[in-house]
């Protein structure tokens, strides 16, 4: 596949800037878009034009906040004379989940809530009649803002004769047998999703398209252990060799929802269960009064001063003066008066709450107030050459979709990455992380 390079420009529009990922057939760009001024993704084929296409048309019809939007379609003859075809979509920032289960299982609640999450984008697309054949691990993305479904390339309509596409261990028992396209062969690439981020494994040893056509496994599918019953059934029907069987993407997002929500709800009941034995253990150490002290030892004896004297022995100066109870300044303890306890109004007022750039103080703008200033300094540190001019862009253009302090907070980690870079100056991106702070506690007072 003829590679294209940093700096070419598509359709006298795209400008690539550097590769995000590369397969067999495609390459993924980030890339800048002259015309709106705005950073994109580029995946630019150029063996399976016809396949691009459909995936730009298939993607478009879809309208799911979860799934990537598809921003424009097109051809271009490269350097070698080829025609290349390229489809333009929304940039996304995250981890891909396949990476993200190399380091273990997901918490059983962080897992059921991606697997809902992504079923909601099935559950839409298999209302337009979409299949998209090739649900996996790969091809989620972990993004501030949530789970994002990828990759529509290989995309069929229900009814479709189907073909061997798509990732192994993935594909359902009947498309292995040749059956048409169907909705149910989703659900059970899901099954495995779900299984796979219960558990850290996936719930069958193939992995190659010689091995699933080997097994053609017929028995029920295996239970996740240790996740609450009902997760491991539900997954379980995902698994089910028989299509009819398997629950729709709707319902399994519907179990999953309601399966979070009464958790939340225990969780809730156990905290407030907890809160009212305090209550109640703090209540009768009061009403029973404070324990009985145990004598001292030897005794009865007023804990005066360790040489024997009682307190009023103690306070009582000799005629001499001497023997007096040892103030350093000679006072007598009838002179020395303990200290008053300083009480909260006693106490000077709170200093604000300071962001790491002394020019900053949280709270001191409103939100539209904070987002203008950040623009601002973005737009004066690329004019000055403080920060590259495409990482501005990028910074920006990732505020604009923020739509919480949890979203703020990964401009922010994006920004760190940046100056680890080399691509922003340490003064500017701390006068930008400032902002940032300032522009997520607006986020969570609004």
């Amino acid at each position: 596949m003829t590679q294209h390079e940093p700096g070419d420009v598509l359709a006298r529009r795209y400008v690539l800037l550097e590769r995000i990922a590369a397969g067999g057939t495609s390459v993924l760009w980030r890339a800048h878009d002259r015309a709106l001024e705005r950073l994109v993704a580029v995946k630019v084929l150029q063996e399976e034009r016809e396949l691009a296409r459909k995936e730009a048309r298939t993607t478009a019809r879809l309208a799911h906040p979860d799934a990537i939007e598809v921003y424009d379609y097109g051809e271009t003859v490269t350097s070698h004379g080829r025609v290349a075809a390229f489809v333009v979509l929304r940039l996304l920032d995250g981890v891909p989940l396949a990476e993200r289960l190399m380091r273990g299982p997901l918490p059983w609640r962080e897992a059921a809530a991606t697997a809902a999450r992504v079923a909601r984008v099935l559950e839409a697309a298999h209302g337009q009649g979409i299949v998209h054949r090739d649900v996996s691990a790969e091809n989620v993305l972990l993004t501030a803002s949530g789970p994002k479904l990828l990759d529509f390339g290989i995309a069929a309509v229900t009814g479709d004769p189907d073909d061997e596409r798509g990732t192994p261990p993935y594909v359902s028992p009947e498309r292995l047998a040749g059956a048409p396209v169907h909705p149910a062969a989703d659900v059970y690439a899901l099954g495995v999703l779900f299984f796979q981020m219960l558990t850290g494994v996936l719930p069958y040893p193939e992995t190659t398209w010689e091995q699933v056509e080997t097994a053609r496994r017929t028995a029920p599918g295996p239970r996740p252990a240790g996740v609450p019953h009902e997760l491991a059934v539900l997954c379980r029907r995902c698994l089910d060799p028989v299509p009819a069987a398997r629950p729709g993407a709707g319902e399994v997002a519907g179990e999953l929802t309601r399966a979070l929500a009464r958790a939340r709800l225990g969780r809730g009941l156990r905290r407030g269960a907890a809160a009212v034995a305090l209550a109640a253990f703090g209540g009768m150490a009061l009403w029973l009064g404070p324990p009985e002290m145990p004598p001292r030892e030897g005794g009865d004896r007023s804990p005066a001063v360790a040489d024997g004297r009682t307190p009023v022995e103690a306070a009582t100066p000799s005629p001499s003066g001497a023997g007096k109870p040892g103030v350093a300044d000679g006072r007598t303890p009838a002179e020395v008066r303990p200290r008053p306890r300083r009480t909260a109004a006693d106490l000077p007022a709170a200093a604000p709450l300071a962001s790491a750039s002394p020019r900053y103080a949280l709270g001191s703008r409103s939100l539209p107030q904070a987002v203008d200033r950040f623009r601002g300094e973005l737009a004066a540190g690329a004019a000055t050459g403080r920060i590259r001019s495409d990482v501005a862009l990028d910074l920006r253009q990732s505020l604009a979709h923020a739509t919480s302090s949890r979203e703020v907070a990964e401009v922010r980690r994006k920004l760190g990455v940046r100056l680890r870079e080399g691509a922003v100056e340490p003064g500017l991106r701390g006068d930008l992380d400032a902002l940032l702070a300032e522009i997520a506690t607006a986020f969570r007072h609004a």
